[in-house]
């Protein structure tokens, strides 16, 4: 009877792990097929705008304040959450201990409200990316995996939310490996044994199922830029120092910006956050104007014809569109800052190199890609992956090392705060964001 007894329920405990790895696959697979057609929707809505643009010079002026006003309506109304990048709320989740809390912040009706908002503010011109918003969509989907299996306490708290977020960015640019690096080095800031495996088991899954759709494809396109001769190395710590310096004051004054503003333009945010969001998109709609249209978006188009060489960058464009970035963030609508910084770097390079031609452009152009993004989050090694990665250029990896700490070292400079963890604060009780600052403090590069 006792052997009966054993052996059954070794049986459903067989069972329930295979239960929990079967749930575990699938959340993974649906995490990479929403990513894709995720991707799909936003060039889309993105292609529409355009040609309703060439068509209709004055389309901004309307589609931007009106789509922007109403997305910050459903934003206060219906999916209170939505807003922003989405991976403060990540970070944020994975600080609480409490399962309400958590579910403020990941929820499949978060993760459905964050798919449609950024994509109709894509469709109105805003400057924001999909890929922020994709890991907070793929953790809610990994979170909400609880209701089908039995996961442990360890598995809710992280491994489940740590792997959505890195199932969204390798499904959301194509980069396996950088989804990892990403979910180590940003979202939990250590390796733990325990979630290693799961976060790797979730890329794979999710990276699989969106090759499978859309093929193996580099987001950026490719450039075969190389650097050959000695004194093209002078290119790196110019690119590195001024991109990543760049980048520490663009995420300075995210973090800042909100607070700075007029009384005014804060009573207005505050007391009447649709108008104000529509004002930030006629504002949008001028950059665009005196962008000559580079503006809108995210930024995808311009950086890939920038980084293969294909077209001189617009007067401003890096400066104009890292300006629309920031009007984008601060009218409260949901969307990343991913594709808008990786293509204001672009801009950068692409600038450097009509000034300074020390170098091929394609190289000073994905050497300050990688700094001024690793200046706005603060992570070198995410930095160096994902633009390796998304550029599929190797033989660049050594300078992207070099330029990716160095921008990292020049960010620390002028912004002490990690951009990321100090937006999650926002998402966060008093004591829980007390406990962040202290049990993750950015020190200087050295």
């Amino acid at each position: 009877m006792n052997r009966f007894y054993g052996a059954l329920v070794n049986e459903t405990l067989v069972l329930q792990k295979w239960r929990r790895r079967v749930v575990f696959w699938g959340g993974a697979i649906a995490a990479g097929t929403v990513a894709v057609l995720f991707a799909m929707a936003s060039d889309f809505v993105m292609a529409t705008f355009t040609q309703l643009h060439k068509s209709m010079w004055w389309w901004p002026y309307i589609a931007a304040p009106v789509g922007m006003a109403f997305c910050a309506w459903l934003t206060q109304r219906i999916f209170v959450g939505a807003e922003g990048s989405g991976i403060p709320q990540t970070i944020a989740a994975l600080s609480v201990s409490s399962e309400v809390e958590r579910n403020r912040l990941l929820s499949i009706k978060i993760a459905t409200g964050k798919l449609v908002l950024t994509t109709l503010a894509l469709g109105a011109g805003a400057s924001v990316g999909r890929e922020g918003p994709t890991v907070q969509v793929s953790a809610s989907i990994m979170h909400s995996l609880r209701r089908f299996a039995k996961f442990s306490i360890a598995d809710v708290d992280r491994g489940l939310i740590l792997a959505g977020g890195a199932a969204g960015v390798a499904a959301a640019f194509n980069t396996p490996l950088a989804g990892v690096v990403f979910a180590i080095e940003e979202l939990s800031r250590s390796f733990e044994e325990r979630t290693s495996g799961i976060i790797v088991a979730a890329v794979v899954f999710a990276g699989v199922t969106s090759v499978s759709l859309v093929g193996n494809y580099t987001y950026f396109g490719s450039t075969s830029a190389v650097m050959t001769e000695p004194h093209m190395w002078f290119a790196v710590p110019l690119c590195a120092i001024i991109s990543g310096t760049a980048g520490g004051l663009f995420s300075l004054a995210m973090i800042n910006l909100g607070k700075k503003l007029p009384q005014r333009l804060q009573l207005l945010r505050s007391d009447h956050p649709v108008v104000f969001a529509g004002l930030c998109g006629l504002i949008l709609a001028i950059l665009g104007w005196v962008s000559l249209g580079n503006t809108f978006g995210t930024g995808y188009s311009e950086a890939k014809l920038l980084l293969q060489n294909e077209a001189e960058p617009t007067a401003g464009f890096a400066l104009w569109k890292a300006l629309a970035t920031l009007v984008s963030y601060i009218s409260g609508i949901p969307g990343g800052i991913f594709a808008p910084s990786l293509a204001v770097g672009a801009g950068i390079g692409a600038h450097l190199h009509t000034w300074f031609p020390l170098a091929p452009t394609g190289a000073m152009v994905v050497i300050s890609m990688a700094a001024y993004f690793s200046g706005v989050v603060q992570a070198p090694l995410t930095a160096l992956v994902i633009v390796t990665e998304m550029t599929g250029n190797r033989a660049l990896t050594l300078p992207l090392m070099a330029a990716a700490l160095l921008g990292r070292g020049a960010s620390a400079i002028v912004c002490r705060e990690s951009l990321y963890r100090t937006l999650a604060k926002g998402f966060l009780p008093i004591k829980t964001s007390d406990a962040i600052e202290l049990a993750n403090p950015i020190e200087p590069s050295e």
